[in-house]
């Protein structure tokens, strides 16, 4: 069994948006939806102040409060451990939306569906692929992988690196951070 995860890097990111490019491309998103939004933080004092630019996107979450509220089972964990969304069974509440934590999800404007980052997991298993944000990265920022694998480069990364969850503990968050 794989549990897919991924590792974001914030002192490497320089905030040059093309995760979320090639994502808009890899899942025909709308110019006005984004599975990945950005944010800047300030760290320190002058002179050693620091500003980060921190990628933000579905954390793929053990316990998703979004699965838990969807009415219709459209938001679900599939084998894998992937948060997806079931488009034909969506009917636009935005109770998903509003029980994220992170704020991650968008709503498209034409069908009313809801959706969020997936990993790029069918190209994962199809092994044609990794995650095209990871592979676009072009200072190796994210790591994709399986978390459950202790010898996968996630893995290891995640030990290295000291990384946690965005949150800490506020949900078994599959997405990971060094900051």
């Amino acid at each position: 069994m794989t549990r897919y995860g991924m590792l974001i890097d914030t002192t490497a990111c320089i905030g040059c948006f093309a995760c979320r490019t090639a994502c808009q491309v890899q899942n025909n998103l709308l110019p006005s939806e984004a599975f990945i939004r950005f944010e800047q933080h300030e760290s320190g004092t002058y002179p050693a102040a620091r500003l980060a630019t921190v990628p933000l996107q579905c954390m793929q979450c053990s316990d998703a409060p979004c699965v838990q509220v969807c009415p219709t089972g459209a938001s679900h964990r599939t084998e894998d451990g992937i948060v997806t969304v079931d488009h034909g069974r969506c009917i636009g509440c935005k109770y998903c939306m509003a029980a994220c934590p992170y704020q991650v999800r968008t709503q498209n404007e034409e069908t009313g569906v809801v959706d969020k980052c997936r990993l790029c997991t069918a190209s994962a298993q199809e092994g044609t692929a990794m995650s095209s944000c990871v592979e676009v990265c072009p200072v190796k920022a994210r790591i994709f992988g399986d978390l459950d694998n202790p010898e996968s480069e996630l893995s290891k990364a995640i030990v290295e690196r000291n990384a946690m969850p965005l949150a800490g503990d506020l949900t078994q968050a599959n997405v990971w951070y060094v900051r």
